[in-house]
């Protein structure tokens, strides 16, 4: 009994916050969230539920701690010494690739805006912006517009991943799409008609950045100055 009961000491002993987090970001990758449960979660860090919830309140609290955790990792891994332009654009696709391979982050960035993360990604864009020579009175709706661009997406992502959780044929689902496009009213539709056939081909990850290009494009045209930190 006294060996059963030392044995168990040293596993919550082991167990840490950042232990579960990670635990849970497995779970939430292979089954989504509804397969993250605090039993799933004992059974995988060989503890008991009770230990867990001596870390962690509850589920949200967990969602939100795996959500900052991924983001925190894409500030982490900014390259050091970039322009401001180029920091930017490489922050905006660090997160795109996360949220890409972890979708329900971009469930949890649109269901909770008070997340840590949220900061973390209005600070990541608003310094850059800053460097960049937007003035300060601009900067809250520049860096809002880029953190809004990345949560749509994120959001959408998070929408497909769902709704194609049992489909793996993207192309095919797309062409399907595209062929209704076309079955439309084409006097009424005619963009849509012309760009249909270029639906099931799309780079999803060229498109977001070429949305990033325009943002910080307009931002340009708006605040050229000064022309040396771009």
């Amino acid at each position: 009994m006294a060996i059963e009961k030392q044995r168990a000491a040293r596993r919550t002993d082991a167990l840490s916050k950042e232990r579960i987090v990670e635990a849970a970001i497995g779970i939430l990758d292979s089954g989504g969230e509804g397969a993250l449960t605090f039993r799933a979660l004992a059974a995988h860090l060989a503890t008991g539920s009770g230990a867990i919830y001596w870390h962690v309140a509850d589920k949200d609290a967990l969602l939100a701690a795996a959500t900052n955790d991924v983001i925190a990792r894409v500030m982490a891994d900014l390259p050091d010494g970039a322009r401001p332009r180029e920091a930017v654009r490489s922050l905006a696709l660090g997160l795109f690739d996360a949220i890409d391979a972890h979708p329900w982050v971009g469930t949890q960035l649109s269901r909770s805006p008070w997340l840590a993360a949220i900061p973390q990604i209005f600070e990541g864009f608003g310094s850059r912006l800053e460097e960049l020579g937007v003035p300060e009175e601009a900067q809250f709706d520049a860096t809002s517009t880029l953190v809004i661009h990345v949560l749509g997406v994120a959001g959408q992502n998070a929408a497909n991943a769902r709704l194609h959780a049992h489909r793996t044929d993207r192309t095919a689902f797309l062409n399907e799409v595209a062929q209704r496009w076309t079955q439309l009213d084409p006097t009424r539709y005619p963009f849509v008609h012309r760009v249909a056939a270029q639906l099931p081909e799309h780079d999803d990850r060229e498109q977001f950045l070429a949305g990033i290009d325009l943002i910080l494009a307009g931002i340009g045209a708006a605040h050229p100055d000064p022309p040396t930190r771009t």
